[in-house]
């Protein structure tokens, strides 16, 4: 068991570590629901709760350095993913899978998974906020010029302090804490390759600028079901079923489902770095001045969808190759699907961009 991780970073005094091992289709519309509401192998041993969350994570850092495979090594070299109070609580009083003090909670703890308690045992509020920590230390490390590189300064900051690493102007050598950081380090950035590969990142996108960071952002929710008016900036939602549409098999399935309608994905994608509205109408109107030709469709650009009477009722991504991210209907999950199937051909009405 680790004695303290990432949790030290605000615990300076504080150097006595212990390493751990080594580490058909229905097409519904959004707009009525909002109105009336307002890899591969690599993956082995990573539990599918921790997954979504460190891909969202990944998704909030822009700092280059940052990637999933890197979060999910330090996770493994802090607690090997347990969630357990008698496996992940160290000698020291570091707590939960990200392996955080309680000073240093009340910095980077928030209620991410919205359960209501803002805790280091939530698997998302200890992933998350082990994301921001270490985007902080990133780009304090590459603000520092110190040598060794930005991910070997961030995680010696998360384990022992960004004060040590000032202290040393670098890494902290072996004879610091017994080699405890030093070895921290080490561990972590050698065993990444075992964490990298699609079974993470489903998918990735090239290149920069608003459109590729929109899918990126966006394709951190590839399988989460579809759920008819929900869906913030802040992630995905109940939604509830007005009559007509949200409906599964003579139940109201949205509002008893987390996740997606097409337009607050597409809003979530974009936020907050373009605040989008919420309907697909509304994105519609709003970024109407910037119509794009078909055959100059680029990653990130809003396709949309509209039936005989001209009312818009879908909105997708597109995700370059005539490919579409999109959260299609109730019953079925945010996909990555070809342009061709992902609506009726003959109901496309074009495409912008934000």
């Amino acid at each position: 068991m680790k004695v303290i991780g990432g949790a030290v970073a605000g615990v300076l005094g504080l150097i006595l570590l212990i390493v751990i091992g080594i580490a058909t289709l229905v097409v519904e519309d959004d707009e009525a629901a909002v109105e009336a509401t307002n890899g591969g192998s690599g993956l082995q041993g990573v539990p599918a709760e921790f997954r979504k969350w460190i891909l969202k994570a990944d998704a909030e850092c822009k700092e280059p350095p940052m990637t999933p495979a890197l979060l999910a090594a330090q996770l493994y070299q802090e607690s090997k993913f347990k969630t357990s109070v008698a496996e992940a609580t160290s000698s020291v009083g570091a707590q939960g899978p990200a392996q955080f003090m309680p000073s240093t909670w009340t910095t980077w703890g928030r209620d991410d998974d919205g359960n209501g308690r803002n805790s280091p045992w939530d698997v998302g509020d200890a992933v998350m906020a082990q994301g921001r920590m270490m985007c902080s230390l990133l780009r304090q490390a590459a603000a520092s010029g110190y040598p060794g590189g930005p991910r070997a300064l961030a995680l010696a900051g998360y384990n022992a302090g960004w004060g040590r690493v000032q202290q040393y102007r670098g890494v902290p050598p072996k004879s610091f804490a017994r080699g405890e950081t030093y070895n921290y380090v080490r561990l972590i950035l050698s065993t990444m390759t075992r964490f990298q590969g699609p079974a993470l990142v489903p998918v990735s996108f090239s290149g920069s600028g608003p459109g590729p960071n929109a899918l990126r952002r966006a394709s951190t929710e590839l399988g989460v079901k579809y759920s008819y008016g929900g869906g913030t900036p802040s992630g995905p939602s109940t939604g509830f079923c007005d009559g007509v549409n949200g409906y599964l098999n003579g139940q109201c399935d949205a509002s008893r489902t987390e996740g997606w309608d097409c337009s607050s994905l597409v809003q979530y994608a974009y936020w907050p770095s373009i605040k989008l509205p919420r309907t697909a109408s509304a994105q519609y109107s709003a970024t109407s001045h910037r119509p794009i030709a078909r055959d100059n469709l680029k990653q990130g650009d809003l396709l949309f969808w509209s039936n005989s009477s001209g009312f818009i009722y879908h909105v997708a991504l597109y995700a370059g190759d005539n490919k579409v991210l999109h959260a299609p209907r109730t019953g079925k999950r945010v996909e990555l699907v070809p342009m061709a199937s992902a609506m009726p051909a003959g109901d496309y009405l074009g495409a912008t961009r934000p």
